[in-house]
């Protein structure tokens, strides 16, 4: 039997949180795994890189929150496909324009502090280790989990200089014009019918640390129901979008 052709995931791991899961906590204990081969069947998943940063917790947010990421992302760590590659997460005070603008008396824009929480160096990150597969033959297909546009110029250097495959998986189901440019092979929505699909065991063992279980908090989606039974895998899969 022939071999598949092999692909390499590379996750943005706080653009797919912000556009899938934020608000659908029965989808966070994501298999990224079993998302990729749910996904793309034709090809064999070689490696997962996912690119995060660990939050810490801040005055007024959940204190719980990043141990339940921490849990997450030693689940991850017990396939070996998967890599995680770790940004820097910022919570700093900053001064900011008022809205609506207003100003003082001497005429200058009323700035207020506020806390801005920001996270850095992942999206340099992806780019970096990307072009780094590519550049050493690593896999026939390199599928980008984002719709950040940012990552425009590196799709270019894969595609005209590196002469190189790449296909996206999207977290929305209208991908930003700018990657939808660069001829991806293929593009496929991620549902939620294939997030509920994709999701590790309730207990996974880890060498070193023990058994990580899902969090309770991840238990139920938003309305606080239950979780629920997986998808049909042909309502998770999806279809493919036409460019």
């Amino acid at each position: 039997m022939e071999s598949k052709p092999t692909a390499n995931i590379y996750v943005d791991g706080f653009n797919l949180y912000r556009q899938k899961l934020q608000h659908h906590p029965d989808a966070k204990w994501l298999d990224l795994d079993a998302l990729a081969a749910l996904l793309i069947p034709t090809h064999a998943i070689k490696r997962i890189r996912y690119f995060t940063a660990m939050i810490r917790p801040a005055l007024g947010t959940d204190p719980r929150a990043p141990i339940r990421q921490q849990t997450y992302v030693r689940a991850l760590r017990t396939n070996p496909k998967v890599t995680i590659h770790e940004g820097q997460y910022r919570n700093d005070a900053r001064l900011m324009p008022a809205l609506p603008i207003t100003f003082d008396d001497a005429g200058r824009i009323t700035r207020v502090k506020v806390r801005k929480t920001e996270e850095k160096g992942s999206d340099v990150n992806l780019a970096s280790y990307m072009v780094f597969d590519a550049c050493r033959d690593d896999a026939d297909l390199f599928v980008l989990v984002s719709n950040d546009s940012d990552f425009a110029a590196m799709l270019t250097l894969l595609t005209t200089e590196l002469d190189k495959q790449w296909a996206l998986l999207s977290p929305v189901d209208n991908p930003n014009q700018s990657l939808l440019a660069l001829n991806p092979v293929f593009i496929k929505p991620i549902r939620r019918g294939a997030l509920l699909t994709s999701q590790l065991p309730t207990e996974v063992r880890s060498a070193g640390v023990g058994v990580l279980k899902r969090p309770e908090e991840w238990s139920a989606n938003e309305t606080g129901a239950p979780l629920g039974a997986p998808y049909p895998v042909a309502e998770a899969s999806g279809g493919v979008i036409s460019v």
